[in-house]
Order: C-alpha cells, then sequence, then structure tokens
C-alpha cells in the first residue's frame, strides 16, 4: 500500500485496529479532528494493553518497589539494584508468548534479543540469561515442534550473541495447549553512576537511528498479536513475528557500549514492541519534550515503505538515540565502524508533540503527554469464579493411599514436569564469558562478579497449578519459592522482576485471578523484603475461549558475598549428614504427585508462614556463610522423596542416602506432599551443633534424617524401610523421559 492510498479512517478501522469506540471517539477528541491512517496505527500501538498496560496499571501500584538497594526501579527498560564496588545490577524479564507460539524459533529468538537490548540500553553488558517455558500437554501434536522450536531460537540467539543462558525452568499442563509460554530474563553490570535512561532532553538535540534497516516484519506484533485473543486461524499471523539477527544484535551491543563511554548520549531506548513510535513517543514522555521526526531518512529494507509501516514496524537489532548537539559526527563514526546504520532522523523540540514528516508532508501530528500517559485506565470488572470453592477442597478420607512408593517415585522422576532438563540446557552455551560459578540444573545459577569477591544467583520459578487453585496463596509460594532457591546457593535475595501471564482481561474471573497474584506477591515481597523493580504483564493468553492457567513469573536475583562458597543441590561428600530445615505437614493439595497419580487438581495449597519460611532461609545462608555446608537443596514440586533423589544425581556421579523419616501421617503425603519452607542440606557430621545453634538462634526447625553414602536411596517411614532402592533405577527414567519424549 502506498501512501497516495491510505484507507480513510473511521470507527470500522479503528475497531480493527483494536481500539473500542470509545477510545477512538478520545483520539478524536485529543486530536480535534478525525486522525490520519499513520496517526491511527500509532494510537492502536500506544493504546494497546501489551504497551499501555490499561488493564494492569491500577493493580501494579500496589507492589513494593523500593529499598536502599534500588538504583531504579519500574518505569524504566529495566530494573537496577547496588550490588557494591560501584557496580549496579540491571535486570528484566519479559515475554514472547505469542510470538512463539505462532512461530517457535524466531518467537523465542526475538524475545531473547529484545530483553538484551532492554539491558544494554541502560549502559549494561549481559552477563547471564534465564527463561522460563510452558507447553502443553505431552500428548498435544504440535507440542513437540514448539518445544524444539522455542528451545533453539533461544540457542540460536544468546549462543550466537555470546551471552551465556544459565538457567530457567519448564513446565507441561493441557492449559497451554493453544498458548505456550515464553518468558526471558536478562541480567547485566554496569556502574552504578553510570546508569542510562531512555529521555528525551534538550530541544534541538539530534535524535539517531542505529542499528538494522527497517523492514515490514512485525508490524502490529504488539497491538494485535500480543493484545488479543487467539482464534483458530492463529498460523496466519505469522508474518507478524518479527525475524532476529543476532550477530547484527552482537555488533549493535558494542557499538552502544563504546558510545557510552562518550558524553554523546542523552538518552537511549529499545525500538523493541511498537518499533519507531513508542520509543519516540516514550522517550518523549519521559523527558517533557516533543520529537520531529524525518521518515524520509529512516533506512529502510524494502522499497515503498509507507509511514504507517515505517512507524508500526517492529524490526529487530535497533535502537533510537538523543545525541547531545556537536556530538553527531562521533556517533557517525562508531556506528560506521561497527559496519551498522546511524543516522539522525530528527531532533527533540520543545513543543510537547510527536511531528512525522514524509516527503515533505506532515503525516501525523500528535501531543505526546496523552498518547504516552493518558492511554484509558481500566479498572475491569472482577468476579471470584464459582469453580474456586470446588477446586480448593480436597477430601483425603476417600483418596487411596501410595500402594507402590519406589514405583511412585520412579514416575514422578520420569515425568515430563519433574525429569533431567539437560537436554534442554545442554544446546545453550552456558559458560560463555567465563562468569558462570553454578552451571544449570541446581537450585539457583551463580556468576560470578568479576573484580568482586561477591556472585549473583538468579532463578525463575512459579507453579501454575498452585495459582490456578488459589492464586493469592500460589503467588505468594512463587516469591518465597524463588527466594529459597537463592538461599540454597548461599545467596541473600535483592530485588525481583516479574512476567504476569494470563487470560483476557475482559473476563472477569481473570481479572480477580490477577489481582490476587498481585496481592499475594505484594504480601510475600513486603514479608521478605524483596521489591519488585521490573516486570511485564502478558495479557491475552487464551485460544478460543480457554485461558491458561495464571502463571505470575518470578525472575529473583541475589548476592553471595564470598563466591567461593557458592552452594550446589547435589551430595557431594561421603558420610556427610542429611538435615532438614523445616518440617513436613500432611498436605497434598496442588502436588504433582496427586495429579499424576490420582489425576486430581485439587487444593488446598500448603500453608506458606511467611516467619517460618524467612528462618529457614536465614539459617541456611548463614550455614553456607560460615562454610558449614556441603549441599543445600530445596524441597519442592514432588517432594522429599524426589528432592532426595535429585540430590542424589550429581552431574558427575552418584552419591546415595539413607534418611528416616517421622511416621504419624499418609505415606503419600510423608513422601510426596509440597509442605513449604524446607530446605535438605549436608554437611560434616562435626558441624552438625554449629548448625544446630543457628537453627536455634533463628527459630527454624531442624531435623537429623541421616546420613550420604552407597549406590542406593534407603528412605524408611518410622521403623518401615518404604524405599530401597539403586540410584541407576531412578535416573534412568529422570534422565531419558524428556530426550525420549522428543524422538
Amino acid at each position: 500500500m502506498s501512501e497516495n492510498t491510505e484507507p480513510a479512517v473511521d470507527l470500522n478501522l479503528a475497531l480493527a485496529h483494536g481500539l473500542s469506540s470509545e477510545e477512538y471517539e478520545k483520539v478524536r477528541a485529543i486530536l480535534g479532528r478525525t486522525p490520519s491512517y499513520t496517526e491511527l496505527g500509532i494510537f492502536s500501538l500506544m493504546w494497546s494493553e501489551h504497551c499501555s498496560y490499561k488493564s494492569s496499571r491500577i493493580h501494579l501500584k500496589r507492589f513494593p518497589t523500593t529499598g536502599p538497594q534500588v538504583l531504579q526501579g519500574p518505569g524504566e527498560n529495566a530494573g537496577a539494584i547496588d550490588i557494591g564496588g560501584g557496580l549496579a545490577a540491571i535486570f528484566k524479564m519479559e515475554s514472547h508468548n505469542h510470538p512463539s507460539y505462532v512461530e517457535p524459533y524466531q518467537g523465542a529468538a526475538t524475545g531473547v534479543g529484545g530483553i538484551l537490548r532492554d539491558i544494554f540500553t541502560m549502559g549494561a553488558r549481559p552477563i547471564a540469561s534465564l527463561n522460563s517455558l510452558r507447553f502443553g500437554s505431552p500428548d498435544h501434536p504440535r507440542m513437540r515442534y514448539l518445544l524444539g522450536g522455542v528451545v533453539g531460537g533461544i540457542a540460536g540467539y544468546g549462543n550466537c550473541v555470546g551471552v551465556p543462558t544459565v538457567g530457567g525452568e519448564v513446565a507441561f499442563h493441557p492449559s497451554y495447549n493453544g498458548n505456550i509460554l515464553v518468558n526471558v530474563l536478562n541480567l547485566g553490570i554496569a556502574h552504578a553512576g553510570r546508569i542510562f535512561r531512555g529521555q528525551a532532553r534538550g530541544p534541538g538535540n539530534s535524535v539517531f537511528y542505529v542499528g538494522s534497516r527497517t523492514g515490514r516484519d512485525g508490524i502490529h506484533g504488539a497491538s494485535l498479536l500480543a493484545s488479543a485473543s487467539f482464534e483458530a486461524d492463529s498460523q496466519t499471523k505469522r508474518p507478524t513475528v518479527q525475524v532476529g539477527d543476532p550477530f547484527a544484535e552482537k555488533l549493535l551491543l558494542e557499538a552502544c557500549l563504546e558510545l557510552m563511554k562518550t558524553d554523546a548520549i542523552i538518552g537511549i531506548q529499545d525500538m523493541g514492541a511498537a518499533g519507531l513510535t513508542s520509543s519516540s513517543v516514550e522517550m518523549a514522555g519521559r523527558g517533557g519534550t516533543g520529537i520531529d521526526l524525518d521518515l524520509d531518512r529512516v533506512p529502510v529494507r524494502e522499497e515503498g515503505m509507507t509511514p504507517y509501516e515505517m512507524m508500526l514496524s517492529e524490526s529487530q537489532e535497533r535502537m533510537l538515540v538523543i545525541v547531545r548537539r556537536g556530538s553527531e559526527e562521533k556517533v557517525r563514526q562508531i556506528f560506521r565502524k561497527w559496519d551498522l546504520e546511524g543516522v539522525p532522523v530528527g531532533e527533540v523540540s520543545a513543543g510537547g508533540s510527536l511531528r512525522v514528516h514524509f516527503r515533505g508532508k506532515r503525516v501525523a501530528d500528535i501531543p505526546v503527554k496523552p498518547i504516552a500517559d493518558g492511554a484509558p485506565l481500566l479498572k475491569r470488572p472482577m468476579e471470584r469464579p464459582a469453580w474456586q470453592d470446588e477446586v480448593g477442597r480436597l477430601d483425603l478420607t476417600g483418596l487411596k493411599d501410595v500402594v507402590h512408593p519406589p514405583k511412585a517415585l520412579k514416575g514422578l522422576l520420569g515425568s515430563l514436569n519433574l525429569c533431567s532438563r539437560e537436554w534442554i540446557y545442554r544446546q545453550y552455551d552456558h559458560m560463555v564469558r567465563t562468569n558462570t560459578v553454578v552451571r544449570p540444573g541446581s537450585d539457583a545459577a551463580v556468576i560470578r562478579i568479576k573484580g568482586s569477591p561477591h556472585a549473583l544467583a538468579l532463578t525463575t520459578d512459579c507453579n501454575g497449578r498452585y495459582c490456578y487453585l488459589d492464586p493469592r496463596s500460589g503467588a505468594r509460594i512463587a516469591v518465597a519459592e524463588a527466594s529459597r532457591n537463592l538461599a540454597c546457593s548461599g545467596a541473600v535475595a535483592q530485588a525481583l522482576t516479574d512476567c504476569l501471564n494470563f487470560g483476557n482481561p475482559e473476563r472477569p474471573e481473570v481479572m480477580w485471578q490477577f489481582s490476587e497474584c498481585v496481592d499475594g506477591i505484594g504480601e510475600a515481597c513486603r514479608a521478605l523484603e524483596i521489591p519488585v523493580i521490573s516486570g511485564n504483564v502478558s495479557f491475552y493468553n487464551e485460544t478460543e475461549g480457554k485461558g491458561i492457567f495464571p502463571t505470575p513469573t518470578i525472575g529473583m536475583v541475589g548476592i553471595i558475598e564470598d563466591a567461593r562458597l557458592a552452594m550446589r543441590s547435589f551430595f557431594c561428600k561421603e558420610a556427610d549428614v542429611v538435615v532438614l530445615l523445616g518440617e513436613t505437614g500432611e498436605e497434598l493439595g496442588g502436588s504433582e504427585y496427586l495429579s499424576q497419580a490420582h489425576r486430581l487438581e485439587a487444593g488446598p495449597l500448603p500453608v506458606l508462614d511467611l516467619e517460618r519460611e524467612e528462618a529457614v532461609q536465614l539459617a541456611c545462608i548463614e550455614a553456607i556463610g560460615e562454610g558449614l555446608v556441603s549441599s543445600a537443596h530445596d524441597c519442592a514440586e514432588g517432594g522429599i522423596a524426589v528432592a532426595l533423589a535429585e540430590s542424589c544425581f550429581h552431574p558427575e556421579g552418584m552419591l546415595g542416602a539413607e534418611v528416616t523419616l517421622p511416621a504419624g501421617r499418609r505415606l503419600d503425603a510423608i513422601l510426596f506432599g509440597e509442605t513449604q519452607s524446607r530446605i535438605l542440606l549436608s554437611l560434616p557430621k562435626f558441624n552438625l551443633g554449629k548448625l544446630e545453634k543457628i537453627c536455634q538462634d533463628r527459630e527454624a526447625p531442624f531435623s537429623l534424617l541421616g546420613a550420604v553414602g552407597g549406590s542406593r536411596l534407603k528412605i524408611h517411614v518410622g521403623e518401615e524401610a518404604v524405599i530401597n532402592t539403586a540410584l541407576t533405577e531412578l535416573k534412568r527414567p529422570w534422565a531419558e523421559a524428556l530426550p525420549a519424549w522428543m524422538v
């Protein structure tokens, strides 16, 4: 379509762009006229759910976002915390769900590329990535293709750029059959005094376009792909998925970091979702200025592109830079050196408007403030689902207890939700840049900070089933488990980023789930003193009326004071004693065992006492910090029996254990219940007294279970030996399940 054949704008065209009739009338009121076709496209992007957060903003204000360590909270490209030594850790998590379902390789790859740009646009060199993935039923005919494509895209992009993927999580459930989730976290390191922000300040300063050329890929990705539910024809949306070039991204990263060593930059922003539109509008909005753009100067890779297409394109590997007047040639030279485009396409103005010119005509003239900050703020109806009470009940009296514990344990270990993820992470280069201290496979990844004695621990966590059965409690548990995983590495949690994945916000039950999860996250964060410094909301994860489980994924970062003491989750010393921090209750609700063995998804969830949680975590961290501990592993999905088996599976060889658990409850609850606030430790026997003293001081429950040794896992419950199985028999299903399924 040429600029001379642009369609006439009316209500029907606005509705086709995702605007409501009320929003269209508001646009006409703001402009005092009917918008041009390009202006309609700009409003449809900036007021889309994906860009404006119009359904979630009123709820997100309930998060705690400040703390002495916080250098940058929500509102910028990423959050930042002070990690000492004049350094800052900058991190964020984003979703690329819909694109990855439509085209898994490019959807996942460009998700990685986008989050990398969010990090280095703030002046940080990216040093570690994690991901959180959700796929549908293993029986679904498309799931192998989707998993293979997503893992390939993450590996292909991250490996080429040279940023290690050091950890993550993956789960399967039929609720994700029509809407897989691909959430990607990246962390970078910057000088605390040199954090760059996306602001357009100083009328007369140049607006530079840098990076790759603009094409037609990704048009309407934010407004119509990420801000609407899928229907049966979702495959027809393939053209809206962006195409990534990791080699161009690497060049762009290095060029931007080189430019940041100069005094040329006033502000810098990734052209991510909504491309040139969002980067220019958001920068002007933060700076309280306007921007004039000349689209004739925009480097394009396709002929005949219209202003509408250039403003809406989501082509990858592009940035917008506000350059200090007089520094233009410096910018040109740096980007010429890296063989990238670096051209002025406009300037900052004092008028407070976005003015877009093309071939001598003004094709858009929009006041910045209402489009940047004036998107409709929706207080959508909320309603607790009628079925919530039903799924929250579980009558154990009529539930058959486990008959053959070894068989049940093997079944859990061989399930796709609990088996080894090595088939996935071996495709990632997790050692590039040589910062990785603890590799994938443990409770948390650990990255050294070069030039510092400290290390950073990172994890991602969420149990979608928990959040379906009880959204508030499930979200609280997600925060607690993430923090617990960091504690098992020896790290004190510092801050979190989130990726809030939900169904259609126009459904009152979905908004109730969302609100409950927000409150659950907030409660846990306040109790554990962990601020939320960045994040993302992904609504409309729904296909043909079927929504996903609410999945508020938590990404968390902590500090280990001495990198040499970073802890792993595997038994490593013969004759070490095995200790449990915390206590085991009779809690089967929401468990993986209940789902696998009884085909039941019902609550109530395990009770989470946040004071006890904090006590257990602090005891674990102190014991690791004093060098008392050989291994630490969180008891989570699958319960203590699965945690014990996983602790036996050391990457360099297996080491068994013999333990005794207290009787007096259902056997399946003892072995496979998912009682919260529990950590398995192994340590030399001569350190037992010191550990017990720490637990007493912290008021953390403590019990001696047994000892490490041999080639079998032996579990006694009271006087009865319930599991006595060779580790080779346990490890085989655990190690082989995922590669066997992918064949």
